[in-house]
């Protein structure tokens, strides 16, 4: 039951997450944006969105630690639901921003507190099929967020987005805390939640930051490529129109297949980091096509879409090898900061892909941002420990 209810938590996160960025352009138009505006105000809301993330990850992985993985995984649910529902009556673009900064907030505590949860419940052997089906079935509420969309308009697509959210809560007494986490809290003398402690180790630190950085490939593709997929495939010369939702939607049905596919590779050569490497691989691959496929049509970009979002599909494996890299009183904190520090990194790759796009033009703007991004990558995954077989029941010590 925890497994089931931390995918469809992560599905209507995955659903509220990308909305903003399928109906970016009806709704800014609907609220009297010109086109010469719709990419500068779409990264501004944006980066609202994810600095909420940013800030909230760290929020609620304290919080993670401290009041257990189950508290945490329901209040943030109840909070972007709220300021999802709340979104659909915006009038204003400061409105809208402030908003998108709440649900960021809500938004980023699910994920971390679902994999932690489904981490220290499973066996060692099987914890790998757990995150992966979390990921998997989550990662398809983008599907959803593309098809409501495209039905109704975008203020309802936020409505049906925070009905799902609450209707989900009442799984909650269905759902029991990690033993794990009921032990720990029974030793008054374990400090739990320190956040500080991962900057105050030099092992910790490392460990932490590479782990963030493994995941920034992803959220370069989603956050740049896909979002701003009309712009690029304009700048490539396809005739036919492009839709982001269409773009998004594709990614996330590769991920879907990404993420199932990686994680039973994972499962197949009892390592994490060989499963990640090959995705990560992959991503340069479907990288290089996207820009080399010139002018082709419009099935064919969306085709390469999907291949981009399956590359990207080792975000479960990703968030998995974070958990697994630190004790029980951190690793809340951690799997739900670092996933939502990737996310927050949308805001410093956009912010240098607006720069260099001024003097290297959108395409080449990019794939300097893309570069730094992968090389960062690979060089922190090689300096990751392997955790596949690794016992989680274990404390941090500080000194």
């Amino acid at each position: 039951m925890p497994v089931i209810v931390a995918a469809l938590g992560y599905f209507v996160d995955i659903y509220d997450l990308v909305l903003f960025s399928i109906v970016r352009v009806p709704s800014l138009k609907a609220l009297g944006i010109g086109d010469a505006s719709l990419i500068d105000d779409g990264v501004f809301l944006l980066n609202m969105q994810m600095i909420g993330m940013l800030l909230g990850g760290i929020l609620w992985g304290w919080l993670g630690d401290k009041k257990g993985r189950l508290r945490i995984m329901f209040a943030s649910i109840l909070m972007y639901s709220v300021a999802n529902i709340a979104n659909g009556f915006v009038t204003s673009l400061p409105a809208y921003g402030a908003l998108r900064f709440i649900a960021g907030v809500g938004l980023a505590g699910e994920l971390g507190a679902g994999i932690t949860l489904v981490s220290e419940i499973l066996h060692t052997r099987i914890r790998g099929y757990g995150t992966m089906l979390v990921a998997s079935i989550g990662v398809s509420g983008a599907i959803l967020a593309n098809f409501v969309a495209n039905s109704y308009d975008w203020r309802t697509a936020f409505f049906i987005g925070g009905a799902l959210g609450l209707l989900l809560l009442l799984a909650r007494f269905r759902v029991a805390e990690s033993g794990m986490f009921r032990t720990m809290e029974q030793k008054t003398s374990i400090s739990r939640g320190n956040m500080l402690a991962l900057f105050t180790d030099r092992s910790r630190f490392f460990r932490y930051l590479n782990s963030i950085m493994i995941g920034v490939p992803i959220w370069f593709v989603v956050g740049v490529l896909i979002t701003f997929s009309p712009e690029f495939a304009l700048d490539l010369g396809i005739a036919e129109p492009v839709s982001a939702g269409n773009a998004v939607m594709f990614c996330y049905l590769g991920l879907v297949f990404g993420d199932l596919s990686s994680g039973l590779l994972s499962q197949l050569l009892q390592s994490r980091k060989k499963a990640v490497l090959l995705f990560m691989a992959m991503t340069v691959a479907a990288v290089a096509l996207y820009f080399l496929q010139g002018s082709s049509s419009a099935s064919f970009f969306y085709g390469v879409c999907a291949f981009l979002g399956f590359a990207g599909g080792y975000w479960a494996i990703f968030i998995t090898v974070a958990a697994e890299q630190f004790g029980t009183n951190l690793r809340a904190t951690v799997a739900t900061t670092v996933p939502n520090l990737v996310r927050g990194m949308v805001v410093p790759i956009t912010m240098l892909f607006q720069f260099s796009r001024g003097f290297l033009g959108l395409r080449y703007g990019a794939l300097f941002v893309g570069g730094i991004c992968v090389i960062a990558a690979f060089l922190s995954l090689a300096a990751l420990e392997e955790t596949f077989h690794k016992d989680l029941d274990y404390f941090e010590e500080f000194l």
